[in-house]
Order: structure tokens, then sequence, then C-alpha cells
């Protein structure tokens, strides 16, 4: 018999730290695996304090110390960590996951939630919120002011639940934005949309070009790390000597929001293999991660060219793991936010949601919104694109909101 789901992930709670929580994951390996657990434990907005990760290439084992609160839904990311792991099933011996007999999931459905409001502070985060409670992905956004002071939302989103397609599915929606807006809501209506119009506008387009190569150069800075970054001190080291059969790589760097997820996707994209790992924060935000890896056909990462490769994008994706800054735009400011998307088309989670929050944190009201797929250097690039409404005695700082922001994003404190 194949292991049971219900002990595939394990969630229990710390005896000594109320507020921490253990996850032990138990079932086949694929690369990967760790980018896509810590994708969803960053989704339910969980901070890893400690990780351990240790595979034989088919089988792996992984524990995750986490930081949750009293709304943390342990149960929902129970079942969305289970859903991410490979399964095992036969009544006399365990199927071990194979990359290439993985079929590739369908593309889930598209619907455009058009949303018409009375404007308000802060209305935009609390859409925002209402649809991650519903687990509702937001793909797409547009957002616009009318003269009169209504917003016309237009947010292309997919269903997690696979519920969208249901008039009960609808109707919950609709009650739990109502909950939240009152009043100020005017219409909300749902439908779902052709292919066409779900894919995101991509190309030059949508950046002015000189903008563009500043925000998204894959070069470190020559000069020393500035404010301007959102890392500093950030060490990654690789080392072929101290195991037979493994490449080491041994990184320090401060912490923040997503750390674990930045370093997996990195080494997910080059299609690297984690054959033991450990992940400690010290006393400060100061982390320390050992990995143990392999290439994808089992052997050392031996190729001088790939090991400076793959540690320049560490440290790149470990000193900007997302861009943030200040524009102006003749008489108008825009807030622009990039982060790079996985290979596998996945962008990161929850950040218009951490904009909107610090932005409505701020007493700041946002104009118009839009999010977009860029492509530039043959990567791509999720970027938000929020224009700020300077009206009503705004006396903000381009500075102070650039800052407030990034510590948002980062998880760090202002």
């Amino acid at each position: 018999m194949g292991i049971p789901s219900d002990d595939v992930v394990l969630i229990s709670q710390s005896e000594n730290q109320e507020n921490l929580h253990i996850i032990t994951v138990n079932c086949p390996d694929k690369t990967g695996l760790g980018c896509d657990l810590c994708r969803i434990i960053l989704l339910f907005q969980l901070s890893i304090v400690k990780g351990d990760v240790s595979t034989d290439g088919k089988w792996c084992y992984l524990v995750f110390w986490v930081v949750g609160n009293s709304t943390t839904r342990w149960s929902l990311l129970k079942n969305r960590l289970v859903d991410a792991c490979p399964t095992c099933s036969s009544a006399s011996e365990i199927y071990y996951y194979k990359a290439e007999s993985f079929k590739k999931p369908k593309p889930p459905e598209v619907y455009l939630l058009k949303l018409c409001c009375n404007d308000r502070s802060g209305l935009l985060h609390d859409v925002t919120k209402v649809l991650c409670e519903l687990e509702l992905v937001i793909k797409r956004v547009k957002i616009s002011t009318t003269p009169d002071g209504r917003v016309m939302d237009l947010f292309f989103i997919t269903d997690t639940r696979e519920l969208l397609h249901t008039k009960s599915g609808q109707e919950e929606t609709h009650s739990h934005l109502k909950a939240v807006l009152g009043d100020v809501m005017i219409s909300c209506d749902i439908e779902l949309v052709v292919k066409e119009m779900a894919t995101s506008p991509q190309g030059n387009t949508f950046l002015p070009p000189d903008l563009a190569e500043e925000m998204f150069s894959l070069e470190m800075p020559k000069e020393p790390t500035s404010g301007n970054s959102d890392q500093k001190n950030v060490s990654v080291i690789m080392d072929n000597h101290l195991s037979p059969a493994h490449t080491l790589i041994q990184i320090q760097c401060e912490d923040h929001k997503g750390l674990l997820y930045d370093i997996m996707r990195t080494l997910k994209d080059y299609n690297i293999q984690i054959s033991y790992g450990r992940f400690n924060m010290k006393q400060g935000r100061k982390c320390e991660v050992d990995l143990f890896i392999v290439q994808a056909d089992g052997k050392k990462v031996v190729d001088p060219n790939k090991q400076t490769s793959l540690c320049s994008r560490l440290r790149m994706e470990l000193t900007h793991p997302l861009r943030v800054t200040m524009v102006s735009q003749g008489p108008d400011t825009e807030l622009l936010v990039a982060n790079p998307v996985e290979l596998s088309g996945k962008g990161r989670p929850l950040v218009f949601y951490d904009i909107t929050l610090a932005l409505k944190k701020l007493g700041t009201c946002i104009f118009s919104a839009k999010i977009g797929r860029h492509i530039i250097r043959d990567r791509e690039w999720e970027v938000y694109k929020i224009r700020l409404d300077e009206g009503n005695g705004f006396s903000l700082s381009t500075k102070k909101i650039e800052r407030e922001v990034r510590n948002m994003l980062m998880g760090w404190e202002s």
C-alpha cells in the first residue's frame, strides 16, 4: 500500500513556543519540490525559521519550523502541501515519481472579476485581502478612477478551489466582498474569459526601455552594496572538496520574507537537485544555509562556468529578490515593483497584497494599477505599476513610500 495522504504532510505545534509549528513532509522526490513547498508556505504568510531537507533521489524528507499566527488556516495549508507532493500508490510496491512521466497540469481557467465601487482609502487592499482569503489568485489587474470618484477594478483571477464556475462560488465571492466593502460597492460581476483575454501583456511597451534596463539589470553593482539594495553582506561559496559525491553551497545573508523560496526557485530553474540541506536563522536576521547538491545527471557541479553562473545568480537573487522604485511620469508619480518569474511561469505570491497593504498603512490612495509580464534578456518578470493619487494633501516623500513598500515586501520592520 502507498503512504496515506494524511501521513505525507504532518503539522504539529512546538512544545516550547506557542506560535511555532513544525511541518514534516515525507513523499517521493522531484526536482523543484522544495521550491513548490516554500512557495505555498510563503503564500500562507508563514516565516520559516529553520529547515532540514534530505533525499536519496527517489524519496525525500523535509522539515520546516515555521512561525504562524492565530489566523493561520493549518488544515488548509496541509491540504495545499499534500496537493504539491508527488503521489505514490500500489498494492505491491511504491512507484517513485519520474519526471519524464509527469504530465503538465492543464492551465487553470481564468475569470474576470469586474468590480465598481465608490473610492475610499484602502479599498484596493481590502479587495485583495478578500480574494486571497478565497484562494483566488490575481494574474492581472487593471484599476482606474473616474473624475466622479468611482473606481473600476478589473481582476483576472484563477480559482484554486475550482468553485468559481458555479453559481454558489460566485455568490460566495460577491457576499464576502459586500461584507467588507459595504455600501461603497456598486456592482460585482464574474465571467469566464477567453484564452486571448487571459494572456498577460508582454513586450517592451509596458515600461520605457531605459527604465527597464535599469530595473532589471542582472549585473551586480560594481560599487559596494548601497541603501538601494534589499540585502547586504550576501555570501555564496561553492565547494567540491568536502563531499565525494556532492557540491556544497554555503550561503550567509540577512533574512527576508521568502528567503528560502528565493533560493529554492533559483536552484529549480537551474535544474539542481538538493540531496541534503539545512537552514538556520541566527540571532537577529542572520541566516546560514548549507546545501549539498547535484545536477540533474546526479553529478557534482564541476564546470567553472556553471559554478560562476549559479553563484552569481544566487547572490543576485538574494541581494535583489524584488525591484522597487519610484518614478515621475510628467505630473504623476508611479510606484514600480518587479519580481522574477519562475521558468514554470509562476510569479512570487502576495506581492500585490503587500504593496496595497503598505500603501494603505501610509494612507496613500491608488489612482490606477496594472500588473503585466515583461521580458528582458530572455527572462520574464512580473511588473506591478501603481499610479498614486497625489490629491487631498499628499505630502509623503517618494523615498518614504519606496522604503515602506520595500520593507513590507521583505518582511522588515520600518
